[in-house]
């Protein structure tokens, strides 16, 4: 393969709701480049895109995968991506690469949940979009309800390009407004004909035409001034206007597609080459903030897309060239680590067939070996600082506790975790000190159950899914004393402590004070120290000094302090971390031989214990603010789960042919959310989590969980 400019790269994403027919499309138009001689199919389990096993188990992408063909001088990457929400950060990282976005929607099913959301993305990252209504050979393809569905939602944005001349098993023409040209294709070998509109259909095509140059010349002024002076404009004036609408997401132009017959592939990668932008008419963004022009002059630099682990071949590593000429046996540097990494080898990818080649211009993308340390998000260059920005990835909306079946595969476990988080982003994994548990979380449910697959499978090693404990907060309501004395007598040096307190509530800007009313009784204290700690699990500890008269020794003070501290990271209801209290130690007692540290360690642990049981105590629960996208059709039902779930309502809108629901609601509700909200709208509704704050649990949640807890201290 030759090396090409960058002006001649085109790197498009596909995009789609499950069964859209993306990894279709793409075996096509590497059939019309020559890639390949023979187009795959699903069922046969012999496609390009989708060739790892669980793929093919599954018959849907799991995995976003990067394809090339070279078609009319131009090199076309692909980057084939899954239509699940549970997949969706190879959705995310395609979007850092890649210029043009080309979404399919289904004939017989129109805009699904899963078009507006990668729609909603595709602004985000501002991608310009092609929409291509694929499948108009089902027998149910209704191209109506699409093109209806569509201007629905995106309103005058939808520019038709193309309408077809008959759908379902007759579909083997449509008429090119743009073009003005019908075309007819025979069989399913992707050869057309182009012929003159016929006069049954040359009314609905010139009606077409009108609204499509009036919409291009919308967009540039010049091309405006042109149009009104000359009532029309040119082929090459239509598409100048359509790529300035494109790029500022003011036109979504559509057209019409039956991937699997190879109907209009052909048409679509001619307007993504002659109408969408090349790689150097968009910017990079650098992690400092600033942007960078995709541009072959100059240093080289990489950015890492993806890496990911094959068989025989060890790590992979996908990148973009964003600046200078990549060239094969390049050394460059890791300007994050100072690592030196040398790229040996440089390939152009359509799957797992890959094509050696020497040299790659800015704006291409390909893949290497063999590198020492290189991760996904990360920058090579040489000669410059260059950073590119990271991909940012969505926040987790499952989360679940894991464990080896046997101990002793714990750490090759953390190893596996660890490799899986770093090939998909989306995969995160902490191990919590708090709960005892090693915490991973994903998008959904399937997302997770997939990499068990292939710890089972693949790694044969057996793991354990179970529900994860909650991070509850402890608290108090109300002012309590208490005092506690440890002695110790066992024949030597004995242990003598003994320790009274008095501890509160504490909010941020809460005023000082000295007078306490304590069990009818008035106390005052001499505040002679105060020491404030922020807790690294949300909010503080006031600690304050008021002992007189030297009843405890100034050199115990800091054990006094200790010992409460390991009783908040262990609170006295549940166990969890207890936080917001202010402590004054008061007084206490001494023993001139047999007082230590250690004494009034043990003797503060307790008596925080006993005061903290009477200050009216109570278990806060975190609160995670939810957004749920849902058909109409499915709101009844999800609004109902939802309160069963202790969710407060907060608001409701209707937003591009949607229901959107905000509400807030406890994460110990939120386990398998994901799951039930696919079951209630057979996969047609997504959501959003982040976490708000804390709440106090209901008084019937906490007499549940103390008893739960007391069982557990039993059992132990």
């Amino acid at each position: 393969m030759k090396s090409y400019e960058t002006k001649n790269v085109r790197n498009v994403v596909l995009l789609g709701s499950p069964k859209a027919g993306k990894t279709i499309l793409a075996e096509s138009m590497m059939f019309e480049g020559k890639v390949i001689d023979r187009r795959g199919s699903i069922e046969g389990k012999n496609t390009m895109s989708d060739n790892t096993e669980i793929e093919q188990i599954y018959q849907r992408s799991i995995y976003s995968t990067l394809l090339y063909t070279e078609f009319k001088e131009t090199k076309f990457n692909i980057i084939d991506t899954p239509g699940s929400d549970d997949f969706v950060g190879g959705v995310y990282s395609a979007f850092t690469v890649c210029e043009t976005g080309i979404m399919l929607v289904n004939s017989t099913q129109g805009v699904e949940v899963g078009t507006e959301l990668f729609m909603r993305q595709a602004q985000k990252h501002n991608k310009p979009i092609v929409i291509a209504v694929n499948q108009l050979d089902h027998e149910k393809a209704d191209w109506h309800l699409a093109i209806d569905s569509l201007k629905n939602i995106y309103g005058g944005k939808i520019v038709q390009v193309q309408f077809p001349v008959a759908v379902g098993a007759a579909f083997d023409s449509f008429v090119d407004v743009l073009k003005m040209k019908m075309y007819k294709f025979k069989d399913d070998t992707g050869i057309r004909e182009e012929m003159e509109i016929p006069a049954e259909l040359m009314d609905e095509a010139q009606a077409l035409q009108q609204e499509l140059i009036e919409k291009a010349a919308e967009n540039d002024e010049t091309l405006m001034e042109t149009f009104f002076e000359k009532g029309s404009l040119t082929e090459d004036e239509i598409r100048a206007g359509l790529r300035a609408g494109m790029i500022k997401a003011d036109i979504f132009p559509v057209f019409c597609l039956s991937g699997k017959k190879d109907i209009g592939v052909k048409r679509l990668m001619e307007f993504v080459i002659n109408t969408a932008p090349d790689p150097s008419s968009q910017e990079a963004e650098l992690k400092d903030g600033g942007s960078q022009k995709i541009d072959s002059s100059g240093a080289t630099s990489l950015y890492f897309y993806k890496t990911a682990l094959e068989q025989h071949l060890g790590d992979v590593a996908y990148f973009k060239v964003m600046s200078g000429t990549l060239k094969e046996g390049m050394d460059l540097v890791n300007p994050e680590t100072g690592d030196k990494e040398r790229v040996s080898i440089i390939y152009a990818a359509a799957g797992k067939k890959r094509e050696k080649i020497s040299e790659m211009k800015a704006g291409d993308i390909g893949c290497t070996v063999k590198l020492k340390s290189v991760k996904a998000g990360q920058t090579l260059c040489s000669g410059s600082e260059t950073v590119y920005a990271p991909t940012k990835f969505p926040e987790p909306k499952f989360r679940t506790a894991i464990k080896a079946k046997e101990e002793k595969d714990e750490e090759k476990l953390g190893e596996l975790l660890n490799r899986a988080s770093a090939e998909d982003p989306t995969i995160v994994v902490e191990y919590s000190k708090e709960l005892k548990q090693t915490i991973l979380s994903g998008q959904g449910e399937h997302h997770i159950n997939i990499l068990k697959w292939k710890l089972n499978n693949v790694d044969k090693l057996e793991i354990e899914l179970m529900a994860p404990k909650i991070p509850y907060r402890e608290t108090i309501t109300k002012v309590a004393i208490a005092d506690y004395r440890h002695k110790k007598q066992s024949g030597g040096a004995g242990q003598f402590g003994e320790v009274h307190l008095l501890i509160e509530p504490y909010y941020e800007g809460k005023p000082e004070q000295n007078r306490f009313k304590v069990d009818g009784q008035e106390m005052v204290l001499n505040v002679k120290g105060k020491e404030e700690y922020p807790l690294e699990w949300g909010g503080k500890l006031e600690y304050y000094n008021c002992i007189v008269g030297g009843a405890i020794d100034a050199r115990f003070m800091p054990a006094i302090l200790k010992g409460v501290m390991e009783k908040m990271t262990e609170g006295p209801l549940t166990g969890s971390y207890a936080r917001d209290i202010r402590v004054y130690v008061f007084d206490g007692k001494m023993h001139p031989v047999d007082s230590n540290e250690l004494s009034f360690k043990l003797a503060a642990r307790n008596a925080f214990k006993e005061a903290f049981k009477k200050a009216g105590p109570k278990i806060m629960e975190p609160i995670y603010n939810i957004e749920v996208m849902v058909p109409s059709d499915c709101m009844g039902d999800v609004m109902s789960d939802l309160q069963n779930r202790r969710a407060i309502i907060e608001g409701m809108q209707s937003e591009n042919g949607f229901e959107v629901l905000k509400a807030r609601i406890p994460l110990a509700e939120l386990y398998r959310y994901s799951t039930t909200l696919s079951s209630l709208t057979s996969g047609r509704a997504t959501f959003t989590q982040r976490f708000a704050e804390y709440q106090q649990v209901p008084a019937d949640v906490q007499d549940k969980l103390l008893k739960a807890y007391e069982e557990s201290e039993k059992d132990e």
